[in-house]
């Protein structure tokens, strides 16, 4: 049976809880330009870029990850809200829109697999209506 198939008939069968807001959890982690920047040479102060932290900081996506299935979540999103060109463009960081993606699906897929609960775990891509308005 098809993953897509196994999540319907879990959905038929119970309520199936999604995990709640990464953007809340990275702000209580008290972090600083640098560390949503690392190593890359970017032009623009990248303080509040979230979906940068799946290339510089994995694991505190992994940790937030991780604490929403310890809280009973059976889906999963990426940490992508703003993972695309028009947003990232704020932070000069539109080249990368395709690795942040890449990469925050490798991260929630990994703790979806590792999660040792006896549950199954799915894995959704998140996308934002952008950080304009």
């Amino acid at each position: 049976m098809s993953a897509a198939a196994v999540l319907r008939a879990s959905a038929a069968e119970r309520i199936l809880v999604k995990d709640g807001a990464y953007g809340t959890l990275i702000q209580g982690e008290g972090l600083q330009e640098a560390d949503y920047r690392g190593e890359l040479a970017l032009n623009h102060d990248q303080r509040g870029n979230n979906d940068l932290l799946n290339l510089t900081r994995p694991d505190i996506v992994r940790k937030i990850a991780r604490q929403f299935v310890a809280s009973g979540a059976d889906i999963l999103a990426t940490n992508t809200f703003n993972a695309n060109r028009i947003s990232q463009a704020d932070y000069g960081a539109e080249h990368l829109v395709q690795e942040i993606n890449r990469e925050a699906a490798r991260i929630i897929r990994d703790v979806a697999r590792a999660a040792n609960n006896g549950k199954r775990h799915w894995v959704a891509g998140a996308i934002g209506p952008t950080n304009k308005t």
